[in-house]
Parts: C-alpha cells; sequence; structure tokens
C-alpha cells in the first residue's frame, strides 16, 4: 500500500499549487513543453533505425563513440509498425516532443503526452508506440551507465538509482507539469551541441550535463522504495534465457515449439511460458516470429535473395504464411518492403539537405545534415553513426 501511494504521487507530478495558480502553472508547463520544433530532416525514422539493431536476445546495441558513450537524437513514429519488445545495455531518457504514445513496459501499457519524460533501465523490455495515427517525436538521451560508474568518485553510483530502482511498479513516466522534463530537454540538446566530443573540453562538458540531467532524476525518485535487488532479480532472470537466445541466434532456421525452449531453459512447459512473458512481455511465439521477421527484413534490404529462400531460411513452414506474418507486423508485404527501401535508398543517397534550427524555448541548434535511413544503418554498421552539431546558442 506505502508503494502504491508513492507511485500515485510520482505519476501525478509534484505537489501542485491549488486554486487558479494551480492550474495556470500546469497550463504554463504543457505550453512551454509545446515549443520544441523539430525539422522533419532532423528526425529518423524509429522503427527503420532501431528494429534492424536488435538481435536475437531482444537487445538493442547502439554504436556508441567509445571515448564518449552518450547520444542524443530525434526519432518520429508514424504508427504504421512498431518496433518490436527490446531491451539495451545502456539507460535511456525520452522527452516526448509531439504527438501522443504508449510506453509498453514489459506487461504494462504508460500513457505519454507532449512534453512528458519516460526513463528506462537496463533490463526491462519496452517499446514506444503510438496510440492513434498521428505521429509522434521524442528526444532520445542513449547512455552507457559505465560513464558515470568509472568516473572515481565514491557517490558516483548514486546518479545512476532512478535507472536500478525499476520494479514493476516504478513510475517510469515524468509529467510535463513537474517542470522536470523541460529542464532535462535543455540539458540534453547541451549535450547535443557538444557531439561528437572534439576535445577534452566537450567530453567533460557532456559529462557535466549528464550528471545535471541525473541528479534532477535523482531527487524526482528521491521517495521511491525499490531497492537494487530489483534490478539484479531481473538480470538473474535474463541470465536463466541466455542458453535460448543464443540458440535462436545460432538456429534461427530451425523449428522449435515451446516444449523444446522450456528443456533448454531447464522448465515446464508452464512455468517457461509464464516466466517468459514476464521477463519480456511476449510469448514466447510472439517474441520468435518478431525475431525472424526482423532477420527476414535485413535479408530483404541487404540481399537478393528469393522470398521463398527467406522464408525457409527463417523457419517459416511456406511462403504464404510468411508474407501474412510479415504483413501483419511491419504493415507492408515482403516485396513492398523491399522496393520500399531500396527506393528511398537509391534517392536519399542523392540528397544532401541542410537542416534548419532545432529550437525550445530560445535554445537553437544549427548545422545538421539531414541523412537517409539507409545511410545510418550502412553508418551504423561501420559504427560511425554520429550526428554533426556545429553550433550551440542561447
Amino acid at each position: 500500500m506505502r508503494n502504491s501511494k508513492r507511485y500515485s504521487e510520482l505519476s501525478s507530478g509534484l505537489q501542485k499549487p491549488d486554486g487558479e495558480t494551480g492550474r495556470q502553472s500546469i497550463l504554463e508547463a504543457r505550453a512551454t513543453a509545446r515549443r520544441v520544433h523539430v525539422p522533419k530532416k532532423s528526425c529518423k525514422d524509429h522503427f527503420s533505425l532501431v528494429e534492424p539493431q536488435i538481435n536475437a536476445d531482444g537487445v538493442h546495441v547502439w554504436p556508441f563513440d567509445v571515448s564518449c558513450p552518450v547520444d542524443v537524437l530525434f526519432l518520429t513514429e508514424d504508427g504504421r509498425h512498431n518496433v518490436r519488445m527490446n531491451r539495451h545495455g545502456y539507460f535511456e531518457v525520452l522527452y516526448f516532443c509531439s504527438g501522443s504514445a504508449d510506453c509498453h513496459i514489459q506487461d504494462r501499457l504508460l500513457p505519454v503526452g507532449e512534453g512528458d519524460l519516460a526513463i528506462i533501465g537496463s533490463t526491462i523490455y519496452h517499446r514506444v508506440q503510438c496510440r492513434s495515427s498521428s505521429p509522434f517525436t521524442i528526444a532520445a538521451l542513449f547512455f552507457e551507465p559505465d560513464l558515470i560508474r568509472c568516473d572515481g568518485g565514491s557517490d558516483s553510483a548514486e546518479y545512476l538509482t532512478p535507472f536500478l530502482l525499476q520494479d514493476p511498479e516504478f513510475p517510469h513516466v515524468v509529467p510535463a507539469e513537474t517542470g522536470i522534463p523541460n529542464q532535462v530537454l535543455e540539458l540534453m540538446l547541451r549535450i547535443r551541441s557538444e557531439l561528437p566530443p572534439r576535445s577534452p573540453r566537450g567530453r567533460l562538458a557532456i559529462k557535466t550535463y549528464l550528471k545535471m540531467i541525473l541528479i534532477l532524476l535523482v531527487n524526482r525518485y528521491a521517495s521511491y522504495a525499490g531497492t537494487v535487488e530489483t534490478f539484479q532479480r531481473q538480470q538473474r532472470a535474463l541470465d536463466t534465457l541466455l542458453p535460448l537466445f543464443r540458440y535462436l541466434s545460432e538456429q534461427r532456421g530451425s523449428v522449435i515449439q515451446v516444449r523444446e525452449a522450456a528443456r533448454i531453459c531447464g522448465m515446464s512447459e508452464s512455468h517457461f511460458m509464464s516466466f517468459f512473458k514476464r521477463v519480456t512481455g511476449l510469448s514466447f511465439i510472439k517474441y520468435l516470429n518478431h525475431y525472424r521477421i526482423e532477420c527476414s527484413q535485413a535479408l530483404l534490404a541487404n540481399t537478393d535473395e528469393s522470398m521463398a529462400s527467406i522464408s525457409q531460411e527463417m523457419g517459416f513452414c511456406d511462403q504464404s504464411y510468411f508474407g501474412a506474418v510479415f504483413h501483419r507486423l511491419v504493415g507492408m508485404t515482403p516485396a513492398a518492403y523491399r522496393r520500399r527501401f531500396r527506393n528511398k535508398d537509391a534517392t536519399d543517397r542523392r540528397q544532401m539537405d541542410h537542416t534548419p534550427p532545432i529550437t525550445s524555448r530560445g535554445l537553437s541548434l544549427t548545422g545538421t545534415s539531414g541523412r537517409s535511413t539507409a545511410e545510418i544503418n550502412r553508418q551504423l554498421a561501420s559504427g560511425h553513426a554520429k550526428s554533426r552539431i556545429d553550433q550551440f546558442g542561447t
């Protein structure tokens, strides 16, 4: 009951002033949150950028600059297809610039709107999906926790406590009216203006802005009653599934039934099904289909293999069933996906458009070049997925 009360308080924001003053402050916070203007060419397609980077474990791998593993990018989603449930080794902070969405975290759906903030740790399977046909745009901060843990100070790990206390009732969403999301966004834009860091001063600035974000979150969640044991328990659960994830990666075209998956994990079928759903947020069969379709997308985009060959390689019983599952999860046929990806790639390679400024409450960033999703995916593979920001002004 005590945890539920704290969750309610945190979810609804900090103590709000009474009467007209309170209503006015909430309206002002929401109005201020909407002042973010993100030019279309600064945004990357959420599905096309993230989905190809999710492996058999359902882990999204981001190619950080090893000298400074922090990144800030703008992502948009139009609701036509959703990124599958995934987790990642880095920590994530999402600011919702426009539109509305649901944060699907394990088996929970948390609604978010313009100006809200979501924070997500490294053991949580999650995804963000549109609530309607209207698109959403988010500013995403990714960072490796070791950047803070290895700082040398005895209290460095305490900056990360909000990401380690994420139990099944954790309030991942920080509402706009608290004022915290706008402060975080300003600091995210400052980090973005320093990327990629070209000097020790740049790296110091990035780490300083990141710590300023983290202390805002530490203060926000100071009263939450979670424990680090929650993080450790979830990590142990993921370790239990590692042999199965390894099998799926190595034998992705083989037929595997729930009975065999349960045997690999050393469980009964009934226990395995409930355990897998609790840990990943998806049933095993749904997870398996998502993984195989994601692998097929890479083959459609990057090879000339036939549809029949790809469907067989991915373990589908026949090409028509493969096409039906692909259409249900991706929103188009495999042939249409291949045409769209290659046509977009060919068109975007000819474009070198200059991106207009990104503004928020008087902040501006200029000098970013627009790049295609396909080009970014190629650069990700080469380890060079960094946007260049040349100027930051107030």
